[in-house]
């Protein structure tokens, strides 16, 4: 009975071996989930830069229209410099991401 185990574990773990290796290599491309899956998270990626450069100029420009009416309010101020200060962060993470998305992208494929 063990030796029967045996024998089927080992050939689980060759069928398992042989169905990975043998769906990339034969025809010569990622399957069609992976591929799909890639592009859309290649849209989405594309479509938060672009909607994160609006967005973050009307941040700092709310900012500084903020810091300009104050009229003298420390408040207004303080919350203006910090209006400033994190949208101009949240916009350079966003774009280091692209960044180090990229580079891994070419380092793998």
């Amino acid at each position: 009975m063990k030796k029967f185990y045996n024998y089927l574990i080992f050939t689980l773990f060759l069928f398992l071996i042989f169905t990975i290796t043998f769906c990339t290599f034969s025809y010569g491309a990622y399957p069609k989930l992976i591929s799909t899956l890639n592009s859309a998270f290649e849209k989405i990626e594309s479509w938060i830069i672009k909607i994160s450069t609006p967005a973050a100029a009307i941040a700092v420009g709310s900012g500084v229209l903020m810091k300009k009416f104050s009229f003298g309010d420390e408040e207004k101020m303080r919350t203006g410099k910090k209006l400033i200060k994190s949208s101009l962060f949240s916009y350079a993470f966003i774009l280091s991401i692209d960044l180090i998305l990229s580079t891994i992208n070419t380092l793998v494929g």
